[in-house]
């Protein structure tokens, strides 16, 4: 088994100390036929909603099963400011890797997101067999009945992991609509476009720029409409966040 360690408490987050390849071995050791549990990948954006009090993230984030640091800039934030040291699992990373070194091609798993033409893609380069999928309309924070039959989806098809790709807080409240309704199995993972990356129909920055905390930017300037407000009103509290816990850290000494 793989050793684990006690949870670190940090920012509202009680973030899982798990790297990425401890994090692939956790998730792998966990019997398929084992009921639900979900994992979250909280990035700067979520820290701060979470900090805000959002009634959509704090609840999901309470009863997730692990709490994997996203967020290259927060570790080095933290890093810089002598804050508490926080292991990197990101989840596009974390998919990744459950792909390539994980999941069989008899694997039983379920999409919830997407396109067909994802899903497609995953069958193709994975030769998967046991791949279902569910499309859930736009909206779906919003619209109780496609939640649900989100859920049912879920329930009825057993099996080993659950890819939540509907964007966030949709996947993380899902995740947890399915734990609290109970009759699921295998491990959900709320991973963003995670997906497309591996199939291609999305393109992420290259490792060096990843490596150097600059995705973000990279993000921005390949999309400055889609990521301006994500990157200057919702992720950027983050640096104040981490600024006012050292001063009440150091000043509680």
């Amino acid at each position: 088994m793989t050793e684990t360690r006690p949870d670190l408490s940090y920012l509202g987050i009680a973030f899982t100390r798990l790297g990425l390849e401890a994090a692939a071995a956790v998730i792998a050791e966990r019997p398929a036929e084992a009921p639900f549990a979900y994992v979250v990948t909280p990035n700067a954006q979520h820290v701060v909603r979470i900090n805000q009090g959002d009634p959509s993230f704090v609840p999901a984030y309470r009863d997730a099963w692990l709490r994997l640091c996203d967020s290259r800039v927060l570790i080095l934030l933290t890093r810089v400011l002598g804050g508490p040291t926080l292991p990197l699992a990101a989840g596009s990373d974390l998919t990744a890797r459950l792909f390539q070194t994980v999941i069989r091609p008899d694997d039983s798993l379920v999409v919830i997101g997407g396109d067909p033409e994802m899903v497609e893609h995953l069958r193709r380069i994975y030769g998967l067999r046991r791949l279902v999928s569910h499309f859930p309309p736009m909206g779906l924070l919003h619209d109780p009945q496609a939640m649900d039959a989100c859920v049912d989806f879920v329930v009825v098809h057993p099996s080993r992991f659950v890819f939540f790709a509907v964007g966030a807080p949709q996947s993380e409240v899902l995740a947890r609509r399915v734990l609290l309704h109970g009759g699921a199995t295998g491990v959900g993972l709320c991973i963003g476009a995670s997906l497309r990356f591996l199939t291609g129909q999305s393109r992420r920055a290259p490792l060096w720029i990843r490596r150097l905390a600059l995705e973000w930017l990279y993000r921005l300037l390949s999309n400055p409409r889609s990521h301006f407000r994500r990157v200057f009103v919702e992720s950027l509290p983050l640096v104040w966040l981490v600024i006012v816990d050292r001063i009440k850290t150091v000043c509680a000494r």
